[in-house]
């Protein structure tokens, strides 16, 4: 899936047995021709033209945390499909990077985004003062949303109003997922974009992906996951 660049390739090998260098490895790929994907840019999916109350930018862009449970950060995208758009919301735990919610529906409406905080909890079981940071959208400022995270002791934040940099990761978990894994297919059901997000999440980028942040550790291997 010409998914790792040269630093994670040269992780993946020494960890097999292969000793080689950066360096290396980076020569021998541009040699080849051979490079991980390019991300590219989608458009955002944020409804924020509404009378809803917003919560602060509590997060402030600190994505720092030394436990799991701590720093939550919520987003909703998109996947194009012969049968129209699927949209997928999903939870990323700021500790290690794992995605603890996720859900998918025809529809991008508050019942999604309540889905994916009800699986992450059942997931995690955070205690009470979570922060849990999204951006300023219809579903995340519902009265139902918000009824969920007040029973749950939750604490709220939401980005400024058009700025993807007050929630960097999941932007950038978003990127990983296209580029890597559906950038390129055709889907032609929803059923079958749905199977494609599973194997990604479920049983690629949480158990098997290397990522450099977690000193090239899988998200769920970043010890005992919850």
């Amino acid at each position: 899936y010409e998914i790792y660049g040269a630093p994670s390739i040269t992780f993946e090998l020494n960890e097999t047995g292969t000793r080689v260098s950066r360096g290396m490895v980076a020569r021998l790929m541009s040699k080849n021709g051979i490079r991980s994907k390019i991300r590219k840019k989608y458009k955002a999916t944020t409804d924020s033209n509404h009378n809803l109350p917003v919560a602060g930018n509590i997060l402030n862009r600190d994505f720092s945390t030394d436990a799991r449970g701590k720093k939550w950060v919520s987003d909703i995208t998109y996947i194009g499909t012969d049968e129209g758009w699927l949209y997928l919301a999903g939870i990323l735990d700021l500790f290690d990077g794992a995605i603890v919610g996720w859900s998918m529906d025809s529809r991008m409406n508050k019942t999604l985004v309540i889905d994916t905080l009800n699986e992450a909890c059942r997931r995690r079981n955070p205690q009470p003062g979570l922060l849990l940071h999204s951006d300023r959208g219809s579903q995340y400022c519902s009265k139902e949303y918000q009824k969920e995270l007040k029973n749950r002791k939750i604490v709220c934040s939401m980005s400024r109003k058009g700025n993807c940099w007050d929630n960097a990761p999941m932007e950038s978990f978003w990127g990983k997922l296209k580029t890597e894994w559906l950038y390129g297919k055709r889907f032609r059901t929803r059923e079958e974009a749905k199977q494609a997000v599973f194997e990604y999440i479920e049983l690629f980028y949480n158990r098997k992906r290397r990522r450099s942040v977690n000193g090239y550790i899988p998200p769920l291997k970043m010890g005992a996951a919850a």
